[in-house]
């Protein structure tokens, strides 16, 4: 029987790491390290061009996205090649846009894991709504006016996502909608009919971090044809409830005025 110290290592943790919102100075230390250290990284398509020239240059990687409404890399093939290269004794890095337990079928990917007998390890991430919230200068929350926040998506496996419409359409509600582009008049039909104020701000951040970062504010009213108007091309969170600060809204103005 060979000692503990003959014994062969065990395969490396898969890492579900955290891209956090694409500015590279908001990834954590944690996932820096891991980025530098693995031989294969499957990634999804938001994760951004700036992160990845972080990792390993002789790392292997591998776009395993997902777009909603459009064709998608299918979470069994996904599955599939995260437990085929850990199995190979490959370090592996899952990377995923933003926070890896929101919106992004964590628990399906560690199952398979677990079913394959596969260590991992998770490294959070700066999620979209934190990063959207910062840009346009607001708390997420605020005394007297939220002490809740709800995270959503604008769509889910079978279309679009219904929510507890009731309670989202109180005044003072704050929620942060993922994948919320393409899911707008939807969103807006359901609160008006549900008692939503015309007036509720409503802003869309698309690239939040990013150098292509734009801010949409609008309301609840024209949140449709708003958004059409914009023509935004890149990622984006609906930020329900919030208005960006007059400092903030402003500044792209004073910009224009100091050039």
């Amino acid at each position: 029987m060979p000692s503990h110290r003959q014994m062969p290592p065990g395969p490396h943790p898969v890492a579900f790491v955290g891209a956090g919102p694409g500015d590279p100075g908001l990834l954590t230390l944690n996932a820096l390290h891991a980025l530098q250290r693995a031989e294969v990284i499957l990634h999804d398509r938001l994760a951004s061009p700036a992160v990845l020239a972080l990792a390993n240059p002789d790392a292997q990687l591998i776009e395993t996205g997902k777009t909603g409404f459009a064709p998608s890399t299918p979470q069994g093939d996904i599955n599939t090649l995260i437990v085929a290269h850990a199995r190979r004794g490959m370090r592996v890095v899952r990377l995923k846009s933003g926070d890896p337990a929101i919106f992004s079928r964590l628990d399906e990917e560690i199952a398979a894991c677990d079913a394959a007998g596969l260590p991992w390890t998770i490294l959070p991430g700066i999620t979209a709504a934190s990063a959207a919230a910062a840009a346009l200068g607001q708390s997420l929350t605020r005394r007297d006016r939220n002490s809740a926040l709800r995270l959503l998506t604008g769509h889910d496996v079978n279309g679009f996502a219904e929510q507890d419409w009731v309670a989202l359409a109180r005044p003072g509600t704050v929620a942060a909608i993922y994948m919320g582009k393409k899911t707008a008049r939807f969103l807006q039909g359901r609160l008006l009919m549900h008692g939503a104020d015309p007036a509720t701000p409503v802003t869309v951040v698309e690239n939040a971090s990013r150098p292509g970062q734009r801010i949409v504010a609008t309301a609840l009213a024209t949140l449709p044809a708003d958004l059409d108007a914009a023509a935004l091309g890149g990622p984006a969170i609906t930020m329900l409830g919030l208005a960006p600060r007059k400092a903030v809204a402003a500044l792209p103005e004073l910009q224009k005025e100091r050039a």
